[in-house]
């Protein structure tokens, strides 16, 4: 029976040591019997660019390459902490970069996938954020500066995340709905997967009087959630220890 798995926001870091041999083992073990795995976004806490050597990190992308080679269909989506990363890691890791919003077929049926955050459009601060960062005039002129700055301001962008974190109410944070259902028009789906929000849960929906579901992805620091999906169309969020 085909398989597609679905994680997000796993923050991998080299201080979480525990979360990333969680993550070798899912790999090995329950990724190694799917035929397809969708990591959208977040895979790691930052990335400071691909000639990064990624000291602390290479274990889950040798665990990603093993499993690539053995068959198993990887597909890398940026987050909001991993954007630079390109065509050089997704070598290295044995993945294919897509980009958001991304039609999946699975199971001869369409899928929304997305990192999720492009649905908060309450948090205004954050979407301008957002995209400054994502403009090649910031990406270019970061990329252009030595490993050990690029780490300085990665650094001061994640303190700056987590201080503007605890200031903000949970409602801003979360999705809009009106966002979730111009999203699920303008793509013509009833089926959409995301993470961001870290609020693992499947949403039924009604769009325009017809049934959708809204599959949130959970973090993988604290609650370790992943989605399986099998070739009836069945829908499995589970988390993982």
């Amino acid at each position: 029976m085909a398989k597609h798995l679905f994680i997000s926001d796993l923050h991998l870091a080299p201080e979480r040591p525990d979360i990333i041999q969680l993550f070798v083992e899912f790999m090995n073990n329950q990724a190694a019997q799917a035929e397809s795995l969708y990591i959208l976004g977040d895979l790691v806490e930052y990335w400071l660019g691909d000639d990064d050597d990624a000291e602390g990190l290479n274990a889950a992308f040798n665990a990603m390459k093993k499993q690539s080679d053995n068959g198993l269909n990887i597909y890398l989506m940026h987050g909001n902490r991993d954007f630079l990363m390109g065509e050089d890691l997704a070598k290295r890791a044995g993945c294919k970069l897509i980009h958001e919003p991304y039609i999946a077929n699975l199971n001869n049926s369409p899928a929304l996938l997305l990192h999720g955050d492009v649905l908060c459009t309450d948090d205004l601060r954050y979407l301008e954020l957002r995209k400054v960062l994502r403009s090649s005039a910031w990406k270019d002129d970061f990329l252009s500066k030595t490993l050990d700055d690029r780490k300085q301001i990665a650094e001061g962008l994640r303190q700056q995340s987590k201080d503007d974190t605890q200031s903000k109410s949970s409602d801003i944070m979360d999705v809009n709905k009106n966002a979730v259902i111009d999203a699920f028009i303008d793509n013509h789906v009833s089926l959409m997967i995301h993470g961001h929000t870290h609020r693992p849960a499947i949403h039924n929906v009604d769009i325009n009087n017809k049934p959708a579901k809204r599959i949130v992805l959970g973090d993988w620091y604290s609650q370790g959630s992943v989605l399986e999906i099998d070739d009836s169309n069945t829908y499995h969020l589970s988390q993982i220890s």
